[in-house]
């Protein structure tokens, strides 16, 4: 099971709040926490974890933080040919969580906003060899278009997580994708519907669907996750449990889901899988260092996965 990874990645500086300050007012935090993240990065990391080959294409800067990443991909077992130092700083995302595990995310691209078109191409012997091309949007919409053309020109599906949330991304631009997976406030972007309620999602994924998109999968956060597509639609119910920092179970969710689909070929299945991964997550502090190792989670869930 081979998996490319077309996008970013962040050093995330996390910081435990009671509450967020007031304008020019300062206040303590009681915890801080410092790994490594941004979305290409999480979604690579959990496929690996899962037991996929992972090659992920990305830049990092000329600094620290960049040997950071490196290392940490390295240790995950994910390819870093395609991990290109840059002369700019490394991405990092500044997070705020507060006490009900609700997270307010900052992100600096860094040098993920250099990772062009040319790289993708540089990298084309090795996707050609994958099952699956992910990508997000914390890099260039033109890298991200040219590489679900490359990817339709392989025969390799696509999966785009439209985040965050970009009024840029042209509909016309990424048709042929196999899945899209946003969560309601982007799919109302890309949509221009609103998406107040179930009837509403599915009416705004259709939208997706005229476009040449395949299958689009809401992201509904504790109500689980919708699936549209030209047959009607599944609604997968969230696994309960009680959150402690909810910062990259999204990215847990999608990086599961595109494993189990890679091994099985069956999206609801995938998809209730990748919901009792995410609802792991959230249940221990930090976005990487909360997702579970590929026999561990299946430990852990062994009765619920055997029913999935």
């Amino acid at each position: 099971m081979s998996i490319a990874v077309v996008g970013s990645n962040m050093v995330d500086l996390i910081s435990y709040i009671t509450r967020m300050p007031a304008e020019g007012e300062t206040v303590e935090a009681p915890d801080f926490r410092m790994g490594c993240g941004g979305k290409g990065a999480n979604q690579a990391v959990t496929c690996s974890r899962l037991g996929s080959t992972v090659t992920m294409v990305t830049r990092v800067g000329n600094d620290l933080f960049a040997d950071t990443t490196i290392r940490n991909f390295e240790d995950n077992g994910i390819s870093t040919a395609h991990v290109l130092r840059t002369e700019a700083t490394s991405g990092v995302a500044p997070i705020f969580v507060d006490p009900d595990s609700k997270n307010s995310i900052i992100i600096v691209k860094g040098a993920n906003a250099h990772l062009s078109p040319s790289d993708v191409d540089a990298a084309r012997e090795d996707i050609a060899r994958c099952s699956l091309i992910m990508l997000q949007l914390e890099v260039p919409l033109e890298t991200v278009y040219h590489t679900i053309e490359l990817g339709n020109e392989l025969g390799i599906p696509v999966l785009l997580n439209p985040a965050p949330a970009s009024p840029e991304l042209r509909l016309d631009r990424i048709p042929g994708a196999e899945f899209v997976m946003p969560n309601e406030t982007e799919l109302s972007l890309l949509s221009g519907m609103p998406v107040e309620d179930r009837e509403d999602v599915e009416k705004a994924a259709q939208v997706l669907l005229a476009s040449g998109i395949r299958n689009v999968i809401v992201t509904l956060g504790s109500k689980g996750a919708l699936w549209v597509h030209e047959g009607g639609s599944t609604m997968v119910d969230a696994h309960r449990v009680d959150a402690v920092d909810t910062t990259g179970a999204g990215d847990a969710f999608i990086g599961c889901f595109a494993h189990t689909w890679v091994e099985t070929g069956d999206i609801e299945r995938s998809m209730r899988t990748a919901r009792l991964y995410a609802a792991d997550s959230v249940t221990r502090h930090g976005t990487q260092s909360s997702y579970a190792q590929g026999e561990e989670f299946r430990a852990r869930f062994a009765e619920q996965l055997a029913e999935v």
